[in-house]
């Protein structure tokens, strides 16, 4: 499965220098090539490609490889809509592949390609995006959010074998019952019900008392059906749930 690894980097005053000039270099270039690409309504990377790739490479002074994200950037920003011109945030973020970033997480420092040259950052990251950096793979995004420096990795996660079910324990939710299993036990819904009646009641209440206090109060309420689930079939190994079962202090709500 394709996850994102979110790591932060931790670059010098110099090394941010030259990561914001290089996005700044990057979006005016992207900016410029969605003018072109709106004013003669070629919007496909094939064809813009062949166009302003030579043309963005000496005008901004990108790489070749950078050049060519810039450019998908713009196709992929028409995809959706081609009656507007797309404009891009100067710290906008943009994809990195493996020819202009690579990952040494046995040092964690990230060697990234800049307009001032090869920048090697250290970079600092939580233990399970730690994990998934080891199964790094495709395009990187730099991104700079709130002030802050990181790099949104794509990682392709093999998926885990899911074990054998063999014992299921069928649950029908309701109101008036609040459940009913498979195995014939009945779980009462009258506390649940006569919570939601006093919810009721004191809404209305408040509706028509129609001060400013009552108001507040409305507002923050809960809502008519908050935390009563309609009726519904779901179903899990059993010995789970009767485990489950005797754990108090839970709270179910609607997702």
């Amino acid at each position: 499965m394709k996850l994102t690894a979110q790591i932060r980097l931790l670059p010098t005053p110099e090394q941010a220098t030259a990561l914001r000039l290089t996005l700044e270099r990057g979006n005016e270039a992207c900016n410029e090539l969605s003018r072109y690409a709106f004013e003669n309504k070629v919007f496909a990377s094939a064809k813009l490609q062949p166009r302003y790739y030579k043309w963005i490479r000496s005008k901004f002074g990108l790489s070749a490889q950078f050049a060519l994200h810039c450019i998908r950037k713009v196709a992929d920003s028409y995809k959706l809509d081609k009656k507007i011109q797309r404009t891009y945030r100067p710290t906008g973020a943009i994809a990195f592949d493996s020819r202009i970033l690579s990952y040494r997480t046995d040092r964690k420092t990230v060697s990234i390609w800049t307009v001032e040259g090869r920048k090697t950052i250290t970079y600092t990251v939580g233990q399970h995006h730690e994990k998934l950096l080891h199964y790094q793979q495709g395009e990187s995004d730099l991104a700079f959010i709130k002030g802050k420096w990181y790099l949104l990795a794509t990682c392709d996660v093999p998926d885990e074998e899911g074990g054998e079910i063999v014992d299921a324990l069928g649950v029908d939710l309701g109101i008036v019952t609040l459940a009913t299993d498979s195995d014939g036990q009945t779980f009462s819904g009258a506390n649940v019900e006569a919570t939601r009646q006093w919810y009721a009641k004191r809404r209305a209440t408040l509706q028509s008392v129609g001060t400013k206090s009552a108001k507040c109060r409305l507002k923050n309420s809960p809502g008519n059906n908050v935390g009563f689930s309609p009726t519904r079939i779901i179903a899990f190994p059993s010995p789970l749930y009767r485990r489950l079962r005797h754990l108090t202090g839970l709270s179910f709500w609607k997702t």
